[in-house]
C-alpha cells in the first residue's frame, strides 16, 4: 500500500463514521500521510484527527480513538495506535507493505507516475542565452535543471513545451555582425564586441559559405555576417544541448515578432486596455499601476521598439497558443526583472499569479585547484557546457547542476564529481543500481528468475531493514509530485541518495542470493523483487534528471 493509496484508506475511514453519525464534520479534499521519524512508531502516520477536532467539537484524541477503531477494521492495516495529541500512528499489514514491491516492478517506467498536474499546458522557457556565443556554465545549469523540470512535470501528467527564445534581434547582433566582419578581413575587433577563439571560427564559417562575400560594399557584408553567423551560433547551440540531453520543442526567433508585427498588435493591444501613454516623443506602459518601481518604454523617441516590448508580443504570442502558463527560468542578473514582467502580464488582463511563473537561479562556477574559474564571456574566457562535460561527464555534469535548490550558489569540484568513488553523489546512486543489475543477473544464472507476481510472497519481507526500503519505495511518487510542485528537482536526487544508502543498509543486512547448496526460497524470491523494486525506483528517477542508470560500473 502506498502512502497514496493510504490516504484513500483514511479519507474512506472518515466518510464511513460520517455517514453513521459518529462525527459531525465534511469529509477533507486532502490528508496527511507522513513516515514518522522513529520506525517503531509505525510504518505512517497522520494527524487528520488534531485537524477533524476543531469543526467536530470534541478533543482530538477522542476524533482520533474513534478513527482508529474504523482503520483497524482495513485488512491491509496491522495496527492503529493514537499518540501524543491525536496523532494516528498505522502499521500496515505485512502484505500491504511488502506489496509495495510487486507494484514497483510490474509498473516499471510508469512508477511514480501521477496525475497530480493533468489538464495543465504549461511554456517552459529556459536557457535562451544570446545567439552570439557558445553555451557557458551559467547557461548550463539551467539546461540541467530547465529539463529536469520538465520531466518532472509530465511525470506529474502536465503537458509541457520546452521552448529557446532566441534574441537575434537588436543591437548585440549588430556588435556580432561587426566583431566577425572584422575578424575575416583580419582587423581587431571593435572595442565593445565579441572575442574569443569560436569568433574566428564563425567568421571563417561565413566566408566559406558565401564566396565573394568580402568583395561586397560594407553593409551588405555586416548584413550577411550578422545573419549567418547567428544562424551558425544557433546551430552550435542546438547541438551542444542535444548533446547535453536537452531537447526543445521549439526555438523562437525574437527577429520574427518584428517581421510580422506583432510588437506594434501587442502595443495595441495595451493601447486598448488603457495602459499606454506618451511622453517625450515615446510610447510607454504604465507598469506602475500594477506595481513595478517605474513605468517602462515600449517604443523609444526614435521609433525603435524596445526589448520590453518584444517581451510582451513574445508573452501574447505563448498565451495564444494555447498555453495556460507560461514558466520562464532566467538567471540572478534578471532578479530585478520580474516586477516588471507581472505588471506587463496583468495589463494585458491576465493574472501574473496564475499565468505567469518566473524562477530565479543563482550562480555556478567549476572549480579548479581550489578555486573558482572565472568567466568573460565577451573577452572569450569563460567555461563552456563542453568544458564541464569534458572535466566531469554528462551524467556527473546533470547531476550535480540539478542537485542543488536553484537559489543557491555553487561550485562544482571536478575532481569530486570526476570520481569513481562513493563521495561522488551520482556516482553512488548508479551504482547501487549496477549492484542490483549485477545481483539479477547473478540469479538468473543461477536459475532463479523473478517469476509471476502472483506467486511472490510479500508478506516474507518482515525484517526491519526490508520494511525500511519498502517505505522509501513508497514514498517515491510523493517525492516526485512535491518535487514537481515545488518546482525543485533537487529534492529527487536527495531521495535518491537515500533510497541508495537503504538499500546498501539493505543489502549488507538481507542476505538475497542462497550460498552454496541451499535451497532457494519464498524469502529468496520476495527479496529478488525487492531489489528489482529499488532498481525501477533509481532507474525512474535518474531518468527524471536526464541521467542515465548503468547496469555495470
Amino acid at each position: 500500500m502506498t502512502p497514496e493509496q493510504l490516504q484513500d484508506v483514511v479519507r474512506t475511514a472518515v466518510g464511513a463514521v460520517v455517514d453513521r453519525g459518529a462525527l459531525p464534520v465534511e469529509v477533507p479534499d486532502e490528508v496527511v500521510i507522513e513516515r514518522p521519524k522513529n520506525p517503531e512508531h509505525g510504518d505512517y502516520a497522520t494527524n487528520v484527527a488534531l485537524r477533524l477536532a476543531k469543526p467536530a467539537g470534541r478533543p482530538p484524541r477522542q476524533v482520533a480513538e474513534v478513527l482508529a477503531e474504523e482503520l483497524r477494521a482495513h485488512e491491509g492495516i496491522a495496527t492503529v495506535d493514537v499518540a501524543g495529541p491525536g496523532f494516528l500512528n498505522i502499521t500496515l499489514a505485512k502484505g500491504a507493505l511488502g506489496g509495495l514491491a510487486v507494484r514497483a516492478v510490474t509498473a516499471g517506467a510508469a512508477y511514480g507516475r501521477t496525475d497530480a498536474f493533468a489538464g495543465q499546458k504549461l511554456n517552459l522557457e529556459f536557457v535562451s542565452a544570446n545567439p552570439t556565443g557558445p553555451v557557458t556554465l551559467g547557461s548550463t545549469r539551467w539546461a540541467a535543471v530547465g529539463d529536469a523540470l520538465g520531466r518532472l512535470l509530465e511525470a506529474t501528467g502536465a503537458q509541457v513545451s520546452r521552448e529557446y527564445y532566441v534574441n537575434d534581434a537588436g543591437a548585440q547582433i549588430e556588435r556580432f555582425g561587426r566583431s566577425l566582419q572584422a575578424v575575416a578581413h583580419g582587423r581587431p575587433v571593435p572595442e565593445d564586441g565579441y572575442q574569443g577563439d569560436y569568433v574566428e571560427t564563425v567568421a571563417q564559417q561565413v566566408v566559406a559559405e558565401n564566396p565573394g562575400l568580402l568583395e561586397l560594399p560594407d553593409d551588405e557584408q555586416l548584413t550577411v555576417f550578422a545573419d549567418r553567423g547567428v544562424a551558425a551560433m544557433v546551430a552550435e547551440i542546438r547541438s551542444t544541448l542535444d548533446g547535453f540531453g536537452v531537447h526543445y520543442d521549439r526555438f523562437f526567433s525574437e527577429r520574427t515578432l518584428h517581421e510580422s508585427g506583432a510588437l506594434e498588435k501587442a502595443v495595441g493591444r495595451l493601447r486598448e486596455q488603457g495602459h499606454v501613454f506618451e511622453a517625450d516623443g515615446a510610447v510607454w506602459l504604465r507598469t506602475t499601476t500594477f506595481g513595478d518601481d517605474k513605468d517602462r518604454v515600449l517604443v523609444k523617441a526614435g521609433g525603435e521598439p524596445t526589448y520590453f516590448a518584444a517581451d510582451c508580443a513574445y508573452y501574447l504570442d505563448k498565451r495564444a497558443r494555447g498555453f495556460e502558463r507560461v514558466v520562464i527560468m532566467l538567471g540572478a542578473d534578471h532578479s530585478g526583472y520580474v516586477g516588471r514582467y507581472k505588471a506587463l502580464v496583468a495589463a494585458t488582463g491576465d493574472d501574473p499569479e496564475h499565468h505567469l511563473e518566473i524562477l530565479i537561479g543563482q550562480l555556478v562556477n567549476l572549480v579548479k585547484d581550489g578555486e573558482p574559474v572565472r568567466m568573460s564571456k565577451r573577452k572569450g574566457n569563460f567555461v563552456l557546457l563542453t568544458d564541464l562535460v569534458d572535466a566531469v561527464g554528462i551524467d556527473a555534469a546533470r547531476y550535480a547542476l540539478a542537485r542543488a535548490s536553484v537559489d543557491q550558489q555553487i561550485d562544482i569540484d571536478a575532481d569530486l564529481w570526476s570520481r569513481k568513488t562513493n563521495d561522488n553523489p551520482v556516482f553512488y546512486v548508479q551504482y547501487a543500481h549496477a549492484r542490483i543489475s549485477s545481483l539479477l543477473r547473478n540469479a538468473a544464472d543461477l536459475g532463479l528468475p523473478l517469476g509471476e507476481a502472483a506467486d511472490v510472497d510479500v508478506a516474507a519481507l518482515a525484517h526491519p531493514r526490508e520494511s525500511d526500503l519498502l517505505r522509501a519505495i513508497g514514498e517515491f511518487p510523493r517525492v516526485l509530485a512535491s518535487a514537481a510542485e515545488l518546482r525543485a528537482p533537487h529534492r529527487v536526487a536527495r531521495y535518491l541518495e537515500e533510497l541508495a544508502g537503504t538499500y546498501h543498509r539493505f543489502y549488507d543486512s538481507c542476505r538475497v542470493l542462497p550460498r552454496g547448496d541451499e535451497e532457494a526460497t519464498s524469502l529468496t524470491t520476495a527479496r529478488l523483487w525487492l531489489c528489482a523494486a529499488t532498481a525501477t525506483v533509481l532507474r525512474n528517477g535518474l531518468d527524471v534528471l536526464g541521467v542515465t542508470a548503468p547496469e555495470r560500473m
